[in-house]
Parts: C-alpha cells; sequence; structure tokens
C-alpha cells in the first residue's frame, strides 16, 4: 500500500479501534490473569523503518544483558533483511506482516495473534512513534506487560490506553535513547507516570560490529571487477555513493545534478578513485543518469549487483559513503567504514548513525520539518534544505578522506 494510504487508514480505522481496543482491555483488566515474575518472552514491534531495526540495537542487547531474554521481532516483509545484518533476533522469532494489499494486512495481523500466544509472548515493547496499527496489535498480542510510547497530555497523538508502562517521547535526544528509555521501564518496581525517569548516556547507544571474513572480502572485490574489468585493489579505492531515499520521503534527496558534478570533480583529481553508486535493483534505471552524465568509466551503477546480505562485505572494502538520510547510513554503522550523511527534513540529533559519521545539514529554521507529531509527512513543496547544501563545501568536507586512505591511516 502506499504509504499515505497506510496513514490514512491508521487515522481514520485506527483511532476509533484504539478507543474500543482500550474499552475491552480495561474490562478484561478485571479478570484473573497468570503474571510471570519477570519479562522473559519479550517481542519487539517495529514495522516501517528498516534503519530502526539497527537504531534499536543497543536495546535489545541491553534486555539480553539486564533480564536474559529471549527476544522476538514483528516488521513488515520487505523490511526483514535489515535485521539480518547483526542477527539479534533468532531467525523463528521473527514474524512477518505483509503490507502489499489490505487482505495481506488483515490476514497476517490475524496470524499474528495466534503466534504471539504459541510463543507466550509475556511483554511487548511498541517501537513505533504513535502509530496506532501497532497500539493494536500490542494490546490485543495477549502479553501481560505492553511498553510504548504514550502521548499523555499532546494533543492529535491519540491511540487508546492499552499500555501498562507508558513512557514519554523525548524528541530532544536521540531515537535510540528513546529506545533505551522504553526498556528501562522494565528495570523498576514501581508504577511511575510516566515511565522511565533515568538518563541514558552516550555509552548505552554504542553499536555491535560486524566481522566480514576475508574470503567475502575477497568475493565482493571479484564483484567490483565484474562491473570494472580494471580494477585494482592495490591501487583502487571504493568510494560509494548512495543517491536515493525512501519513496515515503522523497524530500529527503541531495539533487542528483550535485552528485553528477561532485563525481565528476573527484574523479578527476584522484584517478585512484572508482565511485559506486548503491541501491536496491528498483533503483537501477533512476541511478544510470549518474554515470551517463560523466565522462569517466570510473562511476559503476552497482545497484542491484549484490545481495542485501553483502552490504557489510562492501562497506568493509570501501573509503567511505556519501548518502542521503535513509537505510544505508544505518546500515553502514555496522562496521568501520566511516559515512557522511545528508539531512534535512529530518535531525542528525535525532536519528544520526551510530557509526562513524559526519552529518551534511544546512540547518534552516523550518528544520527538522518531519516528526513524530504528523507522523513524519511534511507539507514542504520545495526542499531548500538540501538545495542550501552546495557541492564545493561537500567536497571541501569529503576532502581529508580523499587524499589518504582510511586503510592506510590505521
Amino acid at each position: 500500500m502506499h504509504v499515505d494510504t497506510m496513514r490514512n487508514v491508521d487515522y481514520w480505522v485506527g483511532i476509533p479501534l484504539c478507543f474500543v481496543g482500550t474499552l475491552i482491555q480495561k474490562s478484561l483488566s478485571w479478570l484473573p490473569s497468570k503474571r510471570t515474575a519477570s519479562p522473559t518472552n519479550i517481542l519487539l514491534i517495529e514495522l516501517s523503518e528498516m534503519g530502526s531495526t539497527i537504531l534499536v540495537d543497543p536495546a535489545m542487547q541491553k534486555l539480553k544483558r539486564e533480564l536474559n531474554a529471549n527476544l522476538h521481532f514483528v516488521i513488515f516483509k520487505k523490511n526483514k533483511p535489515s535485521l539480518d545484518l547483526l542477527k539479534t533476533v533468532p531467525e523463528e522469532n521473527i514474524f512477518t506482516i505483509r503490507e502489499e494489499s489490505l487482505f495481506s494486512l488483515v490476514a497476517d495481523t490475524i496470524r499474528f495473534l495466534f503466534w504471539t500466544r504459541a510463543k507466550q509472548i509475556d511483554t511487548v515493547i511498541d517501537l513505533e512513534l504513535f502509530s496506532r496499527f501497532t497500539a493494536l496489535l500490542s494490546g490485543f498480542s495477549g502479553a501481560q506487560r505492553k511498553v510504548g510510547f504514550h502521548a499523555f497530555y499532546n494533543e492529535g497523538l491519540y491511540r487508546g490506553s492499552m499500555l501498562t508502562h507508558e513512557v514519554a517521547y523525548n524528541p530532544h535526544q536521540h531515537i535510540s535513547k528513546n529506545f533505551i528509555a522504553l526498556v528501562n521501564s522494565l528495570l523498576i518496581n514501581s508504577h511511575q507516570i510516566p515511565y522511565s525517569k533515568t538518563a541514558v548516556g552516550d555509552e548505552e547507544i554504542v553499536l555491535n560490529k560486524v566481522s566480514v571474513p576475508p574470503e567475502e572480502q575477497y568475493k565482493m572485490r571479484q564483484k567490483i571487477a565484474d562491473q570494472y574489468p580494471l580494477y585494482d585493489s592495490n591501487y583502487h579505492h571504493i568510494v560509494l555513493f548512495n543517491a536515493n531515499a525512501s519513496d515515503m520521503m522523497p524530500l529527503r534527496r541531495w539533487d542528483q545534478k550535485n552528485y553528477i558534478h561532485l563525481a565528476k570533480r573527484i574523479l578527476d583529481a584522484h584517478p585512484e578513485i572508482i565511485i559506486l553508486l548503491t541501491g536496491a535493483p528498483a533503483e537501477f534505471e533512476g541511478l544510470q543518469n549518474i554515470p551517463d552524465a560523466l565522462p569517466s568509466d570510473r562511476c559503476i551503477n552497482f545497484a542491484g549487483k549484490i545481495a542485501f546480505s553483502e552490504l557489510v562485505a562492501l562497506y568493509e572494502i570501501s573509503e567511505f559513503m556519501l548518502t542521503n538520510d535513509s537505510g544505508p547510513g544505518h546500515f553502514s554503522a555496522v562496521t568501520s567504514m566511516p559515512s557522511f550523511v545528508f539531512f534535512g527534513p529530518e535531525t542528525p540529533k535525532l536519528y544520526g548513525s551510530l557509526g562513524i559519521t559526519t552529518p551534511i545539514y544546512a540547518g534552516l529554521a523550518c528544520s527538522p520539518c518531519v516528526s513524530a507529531t504528523n507522523h513524519r509527512k511534511s507539507a514542504c513543496n520545495d526542499n531548500l534544505c538540501m538545495q542550501a547544501i552546495g557541492v564545493d563545501a561537500v567536497y571541501s568536507l569529503l576532502q581529508p578522506s580523499l587524499l589518504k586512505s582510511r586503510f592506510e591511516q590505521v
């Protein structure tokens, strides 16, 4: 389904269902129920953002460390590969929902209600920011503990009152710290309004790194050679451009003409550099405009040439990545490759990568224009926040990394 259709269904259908669901939950709360002493089988719900599966990993590690919990995850089927990068959740504990049509969504939702009971889920953590659909999934999961963000006195974010642990969402701290706050609500024994009156330090949102075996790095170099036969790994340095962003928010894209001008400047000045354009297979055609506009053959459209699971090997052998604010900025954080990430409609303070990263941000007065309160839908029709970032400024920022390989600096 189109993202706007999903937003409309979530609003017009979700609000009345959350009201009815709250009445049902309040009525059932008087009945005796079986309770476990502490959370054991914990389900995390994050459906729509691939990058968030990386940003939540420190919170999942804390659940394993502090509670020795058996983790489960539910996610939209198309986003499931992002969970495979760190493999924190066992494959058999991942439930996927198909969002292609309303019929598949309803069918998988019904399956979900049976699945949570078969898995004996006793605790649910809803990671979504004020989604009514995930509020309903949490409310009717059968879990005795339901953790999530609650609106309290914020207007326009109604999603019922089905949570047992209502946590205040803090828009002034990084989203990974907000996820830690959800976990912290399970670690105290007293009731709080709101939950999580605890500080979350920077040391709590450090991300685990993935180790890439030499043989996988070799295979990746072979795939690059398949596309550029002159590739010599002892001479050439790989630079990645991710010039796409999800259709969910095209405003995040830096203009493709800027990528062309920047690529030409880099390739003219650095004969040892090869630029690979990364992306999904469906993005290949749109990206082809970039190499077609360049006189050099060292800018290669690499979209769809490798599987998602091979991304970490590509990141491991590359110098750095320049990317729009999208999933790859977070995926690369599981490796030691630096990234340079454009921000405009969103702010790096809230959604910055947890890896070695440099945000590129004009910081206009209207930015960020997307947030939890507007369900990340902006009224903007002219992304001056991205147009304000010039090619000269980006080239200067990249210059130190272009002049010396990160592998030589180790």
